[in-house]
């Protein structure tokens, strides 16, 4: 039975021109032949499995050859390229830096450097994962670099430049070897099927090469299991199942149901996902690589830049002319913004969700901006718009009338005012919700409460009549006007929602600030909180005093117990439940 050698080393390059994706390298390194102008030591760098060592078994051997060809490359007949094939050539030594890397054995090295080659006009040695050095085998290994004898030419291959001492780098010539395209990938998997008589298909083939991310070896490792696992016989969807990777279909159809606006095909396909096993970062992070993909295919002058296959590059083409450019850039944007915050989401399937919902709804034709570089989170109706129609009966509707002026004591004001439906006067009535924080109540409006609110204000502002109010009307406004102040104000209604308005007579009340900076924000603002109290009060003659505090008046809270007394000096009924239900405070 014939010996079975994986594909890496089966097809591993034996000349420059077989050398896949490093063209302008592999000519440099044959025109520097050619010219006879060689240097001492080479630096080859780059990531893992693109060729750095093969061109250094290439270039030792070339230029040891005795009869080269007219175009740089070795003969491949004579002693010296016969005795390199075979493994036996003693022109050529190997260091494996990663498990030989300590000064003992830079200093075999040296000592190796000084016999002179047998066969061949240099002596090479290839040192691998040079970076693994240690700094004192970098120190002794300097001045054999620096000034080896004339025959001896030095080839340091790494994957970690920036691990390299400077003095170092400065001795050598430094190659940049750049990872494989996905066409070059494909191109040479191609040509490895061929001649082994695989059938193949590209999609599949692109998947291996998107897989390898730049490694010729690890796209032909992965091409030696695929072949395992579907008998010769690679198909994009076999090498998906054994990859564990999502199809592109998913996505394709993704795209068609936010294009038709259909959210519950959204929400099952995603849940197809991952009954399959997929993680939900996974299948955003792709719908977003999908989106940046139909964004490439919208223009020909960057159609290169979409690197796929024939096939798959006409169905982008495709579908990226149905899809409006804005469209592509909100759903980017959505996308990204989804994967930015899915790590720290606790309900991570609801907020994969929401991103669909909402890339389903940007074609709706109402919220698509000039830019489409913020789009609005706003989640609209998905379901039948039943309830829009009966809110829209006639019977529901709200009739504006013409505005009507009505004189009052000192100015003649003109508002719109909401006629209320005689069926259920009671339905335009707003009352809002209570609850105790921090000894005062806490009054909080919806954006249709507060509108409704401002509008009985403002008929309550047409009263002629200045009505009475109690202490506990005071206190409920007061409070109300804290609730409706603006975010950037939430430090002072802090501190408002702790003073306690004191009714000093009829139509005229008092506020202790606890020191001259709060006195002098609440006298900036006297005039809007006057507004509000003699609208909602009904009284325009009210008036506010603002006094400091003294300093026995500043009381200062350090215990559970000191705080109780307090809240039971404001409400003497505390004491009575506590009495009642026999609690102790500690």
């Amino acid at each position: 039975m014939q010996e079975y050698i994986v594909s890496a080393r089966k097809y591993r390059p034996m000349t420059f021109d077989t050398v896949v994706g490093q063209s302008s390298l592999t000519t440099t390194l044959k025109n520097a032949i050619a010219t006879d102008k060689l240097a001492h030591a080479y630096l080859f760098c780059g990531p893992r499995g693109v060729g750095k060592t093969t061109c250094a078994r290439i270039f030792a051997k070339t230029i040891n050859c005795l009869s080269p060809k007219e175009n740089g490359e070795s003969c491949g007949e004579c002693e010296s390229c016969r005795a390199f094939d075979q493994g036996r050539s003693m022109n050529i030594h190997e260091l494996d830096a990663a498990s030989n890397n300590g000064v003992d054995d830079i200093r075999e090295l040296n000592t190796q450097v000084q016999i002179p080659p047998q066969i061949g006009k240099y002596k090479v040695f290839i040192i691998d994962e040079v970076h693994m050095l240690t700094t004192a085998a970098f120190n002794a290994f300097l001045k054999t670099l620096e000034e080896p004898p004339s025959y001896v030419i030095f080839i340091l291959a790494t994957t970690e430049k920036h691990k390299i001492l400077p003095t170092i780098l400065s001795r050598c010539q430094v190659y940049d070897f750049s990872r494989m395209s996905v066409e070059n990938t494909i191109a040479h998997l191609r040509n490895v099927a061929q001649q082994e008589g695989y059938t193949t298909e590209d999609e599949a083939l692109q998947l291996i090469a998107e897989k390898a991310d730049g490694g010729m070896r690890d796209a032909l490792s992965i091409f030696d299991q695929m072949v395992s696992f579907t008998s010769g016989n690679l198909t994009y969807e076999k090498v998906c199942a054994s990859l564990n990777v999502l199809s592109t279909e998913y996505y394709f159809k993704l795209v068609d149901y936010f294009l038709s606006q259909d959210v519950p095909s959204c929400m099952l396909l995603f849940n197809e996902v991952l009954n399959k096993g997929f993680e939900g970062g996974n299948f955003i992070a792709g719908l977003a690589s999908h989106m940046r993909q139909l964004l490439v295919a919208k223009d020909t002058a960057t159609l290169p830049l979409l690197e796929v296959s024939e096939r798959t590059r006409e169905r982008y083409c495709e579908q990226a002319k149905k899809c409006d450019t804005k469209f592509i850039y909100r759903a980017i944007k959505l996308c990204n913004e989804c994967d930015q915050s899915y790590r720290q989401s606790h309900n991570k399937r609801l907020q994969v969700e929401i991103c669909l919902i909402q890339c389903a709804q940007i074609t709706a034709g109402d919220d698509i901006s000039g830019s489409g570089r913020c789009p609005e989170k706003i989640l609209k109706p998905i379901f039948s718009l039943a309830m829009q129609s009966q809110l829209a009966s006639p019977r529901n509707v709200v009739q504006v009338q013409k505005p009507i002026q009505q004189t009052t004591n000192t100015e003649t004001k003109e508002i719109t005012r909401a006629s209320i439906p005689t069926a259920n006067p009671v339905a335009s009535a707003v009352v809002p919700k209570m609850k105790l924080r921090n000894l005062g109540p806490s009054i909080k409006l919806s954006t249709t409460q507060q509108a409704s609110h401002t509008t009985i204000q403002e008929t309550r502002s047409l009263s002629n009549e200045d009505k009475p109010f109690t202490q506990e009307k005071l206190t409920f406004e007061w409070h109300t006007y804290v609730e409706r102040l603006p975010i950037e104000r939430r430090a002072m209604a802090m501190r408002m929602k702790n003073m306690m308005p004191k009714l000093i007579n009829d139509t005229t009340f008092e506020i202790v600030a606890n020191n001259e900076q709060i006195a002098q924000y609440l006298q900036n603002m006297k005039e809007g909180i006057l507004k509000s109290l003699r609208q909602n009060l009904m009284n325009s003659q009210i008036q506010m005093l603002i006094r400091i505090a003294e300093i026995q008046e500043v009381q200062h809270i350090s215990s559970k117990p000191a705080l109780y007394q307090k809240m039971v000096e404001k409400n003497k009924n505390l004491q009575k439940l506590t009495e009642l239900l026999k609690l102790e405070i500690c």
